[in-house]
């Protein structure tokens, strides 16, 4: 069977009761598919330790020095060796709440798995760049251990060292970005075996096998590179082992940071030592050059230069895809010729399958590995694009070589325009991505569609036939689904479609050297599984007949081939910014975004001069100009965010699901003020519009033209589908006028009276009731009423749109640049006669998923910070009113930051328990650490004997909030449900007269005084 990838094991080995009291997993981790896994065994096997969510954020990692510093608890006593999984990101986030580590013991101790994974660039293309610690492993404590590893079989070591580790705290590094998620390497479980010495830590990883710097390259070398272990060190070992005058140190161990044990690995003949650093820019200075220029510099002793190579998250992501740009710079550092980064591609093959991944066609490549793996050494590794394509695409890279050979990073083994064979498992790709500029010169592709050749030729852009013309591409087509056609339905049809590609794959990679009855025969145990008692000999023989060669001399034109035909949009580039994970239970998690299975409209989009409304001549230029068919029937000025993350705050069996999202807003020109809100222009259920479709007797599909609300007189033209989905209030609850309107549409003399009556005065309690208490939808009027059936035009304009749902934004942007938050409770409800409502917008918000796009607009708020940043603000936030209030303390703590002096900030929270309802609490903890929090009052009423709320902290600040608002010029903010205003306002009345010497009338006068000055917001619900 094929192997494991390393991350998986990783993950079992930390996740298991022997090795860890508790795991706790950060969003970030799981985003770039590291956790999951632990999840789903959590589950399902018994010897798996607790898991607990957590949430990466200022202040991170607190929960954990909490738990080791519980120094009486019993779960210290009995053991608490933690495990943590985060990115370099979120290591990065929780790097100060580290200082406060208590000592490790043999029974507490902190081991945190850092999968090096990082988000770059607009594109979200995944990096393995550790730019963000570039300040980090300074400032980390002496008793942290910092271990990097490149290869499987290193990182699996170390991880299982990490725990041995047993009077540290350690982090351990590996490369989650390639290699460690690749399938198909041999691991051997050396140091589980073995018992562990009571050593030192440098003296066990020697015992382990391993050194703390590996020296590679001429023993007489005098340009040395030093680098963090990790891809790029994989590649200038390659480089240095074959390139005279260049030496390569890898840092395997760099905290603690030996520097004498540096210095003796380094020959006596160097001259200049150049320090690879991941830096976030080009003016940062690593830390690793810090402790480098440490080790050699002596005042008395001039050693050789040391000299800082920087490597941006830009640069690295250069060096990745085109390796030569790396081995020609470390050939420029030793003043040699470039050596190849691969000592000899000869001897490898490397094959490259394009699909979506819910084609039936998707397992092919794991399918062709599995049948190499015995014979040959076998990689593969599978990355998938979201953004590019709705419903994503996914390439898998198989690459075939002798045993033995070297272990390189993916970007090495297989470089772009390496591939000797390209499978397009759906032709449309060809269409939309540059697939063909990843073939080498000669190479073979084979097409799986029901295109004939000639129909394929058409249907191609001119720039792809270019390039397969002068690449002398081999192209082949075979129609799989034509041949499964005649073999069952459902999954025994899905199998013959593998097989037959299978099959033909096979045909093509030996050749010559291939026949029918030899290619049966070599497919062996794999078919046989795979066709699951389908007649293999048809399938075989189909296959054969099927497999048609493209004659692409003869079948373009000039024009094409040189690749000027027809017009069509530039070609995207893959781009790998999502991780798949397959659970054990069948399920697939991706970080990605829902594949849409509905049709757009084309009128519109073959016509746009006619059915988009025109834009309005602008007084100014603007940077970023209004998309005028992005959702023309509002006046809003609206922008297209796409959704970065959805994660919910409380535990999955508390009754309340508040949760946060993240939008990128990275090149929409979205501007906001701390404490505006952020309109959503939400959907609709899509099922629940397809539903009412069939019940109405509507085609989804079927075009209408509605009139644009925002500009009388203006029409657009969307989809039955759309319309309902994106724009009409279907769901929402109508007003009396509707009732009155739709009785003329009633064919059933019943219905028409009854909605008569309900729309006219004399039914307004009968109104009242279906509105209030019934909370009837405008669509359950309808199913109410079966004859009133208006055209689906007239029922449209009747009904009107769906108005966006306002959130108080929960961040500020002076801090979080390109990005807004929002801090969400779904709204539900039960009605009287059983049936499960929903609020529209949280409902929609909260089947949010990654990459998904999101129309917004803004509207201005009372929330504002005072304009002085010395007065001091007491805020008081209920629930989901702490929205606002986490945009004023990051903004707040960005001043102190940069050295602002910044008034008094008071902060009161309250909601039902802390456990499964304290908001952003991790971040709260870590303000009042820092101080931007001056004093924090936390109702939490449902936990003590007795009830206690915000009112109730306010009242034990009496003194203290009577002279902030009195005598310093102090602002007061309550964001929240109504109910608590009166209860708050006489507190604060009470305060004053209790300390300022008013009466109750002159207090509330005075308070009346503060909100005419802004001074006294309520922004309440």
């Amino acid at each position: 069977m094929f192997k494991r990838p390393a991350s998986d094991i990783i993950e079992l080995l930390a996740s298991r009761l022997a090795t860890s009291s508790a795991v706790y997993i950060y969003d970030v981790a799981e985003q770039v598919g590291f956790g999951t896994l632990t999840k789903s065994w959590s589950s399902t096997m018994e010897s798996t330790a607790p898991v607990i969510s957590l949430q990466t954020r200022a202040g991170a990692g607190l929960s954990l020095v909490g738990r080791l510093s519980e120094g009486s608890s019993q779960d210290v006593v009995k053991g608490a060796v933690l495990t943590a999984y985060t990115t370099p990101a979120g290591l990065a986030a929780m790097a100060h709440s580290l200082l406060y580590l208590p000592p490790a013991t043999s029974s507490s101790r902190l081991i945190i798995q850092v999968p090096a994974a990082t988000t770059v660039g607009p594109s979200f293309a995944l990096s393995p760049t550790l730019a963000s610690l570039s300040t980090t492993f300074s400032i980390l404590p002496d008793n942290v251990v910092v271990l990097l590893s490149a290869t499987p079989q290193e990182s699996i070591d170390l991880a299982v060292l990490a725990y041995k580790l047993t009077s540290s705290h350690v982090i351990h590094i590996f490369d989650h970005h390639s290699i460690s998620r690749e399938i198909g390497h041999g691991f051997v479980p050396t140091l589980p075996l073995k018992e562990t010495p009571s050593l030192d830590v440098q003296e066990l990883i020697r015992w382990s096998g391993y050194q703390l710097f590996d020296y590679v390259g001429d023993v007489n070398a005098e340009s040395v590179v030093v680098l963090l272990n990790g891809p790029l060190a994989l590649m200038a070992k390659s480089i240095a082992s074959r390139t005279s005058g260049l030496g390569v140190v890898v840092v395997r161990v760099l905290r603690p940071w030996d520097g004498v044990a540096f210095q003796k690995c380094l020959p006596d003949t160097v001259k200049e030592v150049h320090v690879f650093d991941d830096v976030p820019n080009e003016v940062c200075q690593g830390s690793l050059f810090v402790d480098v220029f440490g080790s050699l510099y002596d005042p008395n002793s001039p050693g050789p230069l040391v000299r800082a190579q920087r490597v941006t998250p830009i640069k690295m992501s250069s060096f990745l895809s085109d390796p030569t740009l790396f081995s020609t710079l470390l050939a420029e550092l030793a003043h040699q010729v470039p050596a190849a980064v691969q000592s000899d591609a000869s001897l490898t093959r490397n094959l490259l399958f394009f699909s979506t991944p819910k084609s039936a066609l998707a397992p092919l490549a794991q399918i062709v590995a599995d049948s190499f793996s015995s014979t040959t050494s076998t990689r593969l590794l599978t990355d998938h694009d979201i953004f590019s394509k709705s419903g994503g695409v996914t390439a898998d890279k198989v690459v075939l070589s002798r045993e033995g050979t070297e272990i390189l990073p993916m970007a090495a083994a297989f470089p772009a325009g390496t591939a000797d064979f390209i499978c397009v498992l759906d032709a449309s790709l060809l269409k939309s991505h540059s697939l063909l500029s990843q073939a080498k010169s000669g190479a073979v592709v084979l097409v799986a569609t029901s295109w004939s050749p000639d129909e394929l030729l058409f249907n191609l852009p001119a720039v792809v036939l270019s390039t397969a013309v002068q690449k002398k591409l081999r192209v082949f087509t075979i129609d799989a689904q034509a041949i499964s056609s005649n073999f069952g339905v459902g999954v025994a049809q899905e199998a013959a479609q593998r097989v037959a590609v299978y099959l033909a794959v096979l045909r093509l990679y030996l050749g010559k050297a291939a026949s029918e009855p030899a290619i049966r025969g070599l497919a062996g145990d794999a078919t046989r599984d795979l066709a699951q008692g389908l007649q293999l000999a048809k399938i075989s023989a189909a296959s054969w007949a099927a497999l048609e060669e493209v004659e692409l001399a003869s079948g373009i034109s000039p024009a094409a081939a040189e690749g000027e035909g027809k017009p069509s949009p530039p070609l995207k580039q893959f781009e790998f910014n999502a991780i798949a994970v397959e659970t054990d239970d069948g399920q697939t998690v991706v970080n990605g975004s829902k594949v849409s299975s509905w049709h757009d409209a084309a009128k519109h989009l073959l016509f746009p001069s006619v059915f988009t409304p025109p834009t309005l001549p602008l007084q100014e230029p603007e940077e970023y100009l209004q998309n005028p068919s992005l959702r023309p029937e509002t006046l809003d000025r609206t922008y297209l965010v796409t959704c970065t993350v959805n994660r919910r705050l409380t535990p999955l069996d508390y009754d309340r699901n508040v949760f946060h999202l993240e939008f990128d807003s990275e090149g929409t020109g979205l501007k906001y003020a701390i404490g505006e809100a952020l309109g959503v222009h939400g959907w609709n259920d899509e099922r629940e519009v397809l539903d009412f479709c069939k019940w109405y007797g509507v085609d989804p599909n079927r075009l209408v033209t509605i009139p644009v609300a925002a500009d009388e007189g203006k029409m657009y033209t969307r989809t039955v589908f759309q319309a309902l989905q994106q724009q009409v209030d279907l769901f929402g609850r109508p007003p009396k006028s509707f009732y009155s309107e739709l009785a003329p549409y009633a064919t059933n003399p019943v219905d028409k009276l009854a909605l008569q009556f309900i729309g006219a005065p004399e039914g307004s309690s009968t109104f009242k009731k279906l509105g209030e208490k019934d909370t009837v939808t405008f669509a359950e009027v309808l199913h109410r009423y079966p004859s009133a059936k208006p055209g689906i035009e007239t029922l449209c304009e009747m009904i009107g749109d769906i108005k966006p749902r306002h959130y108080s934004i929960a961040s500020a942007q002076s801090a979080v640049g390109n990005r807004v938050d929002l801090l969400v409770v779904t709204v539900e409800w039960i009605t009287p006669s059983g049936s499960p409502q929903y609020g529209q917008c949280t409902r929609y918000l909260a089947g949010l998923k990654v990459g998904q796009k999101v129309t917004v607009s803004i509207k201005p708020s009372v929330m504002k910070l005072p304009p002085d940043n010395m007065q001091p603000i007491i805020m008081a936030g209920l629930g989901t009113g702490a929205a606002p209030f986490r945009a004023f303390l990051q903004h707040r703590a960005l001043l102190a930051e940069q050295g602002i002096p910044v008034g008094p900030t008071y902060y009161y929270f309250g909601s039902r328990h802390r456990h499964q309802e304290y908001l952003y609490g991790e971040e709260i903890e870590a303000y009042i650490l820092d101080g931007t929090i001056t004093k924090a009052g936390l109702a939490f009423s449902r936990d003590g004997p007795k009830k206690v709320y915000i009112q109730h902290l306010m009242l034990e600040d009496a003194t203290s909030l009577a002279s902030l608002l009195k005598n310093q010029e102090g602002v007061f903010y309550l964001c929240g449900p109504t109910w608590p205003v009166p209860d708050v306002y006489e507190a604060l009345v009470g305060a004053l007269v209790k300390n300022e010497g008013h009466t109750p009338e002159s207090a509330g006068e005075f308070l009346m005084g503060l909100k005419e000055e802004e001074r006294y917001v309520l922004e309440v619900y």
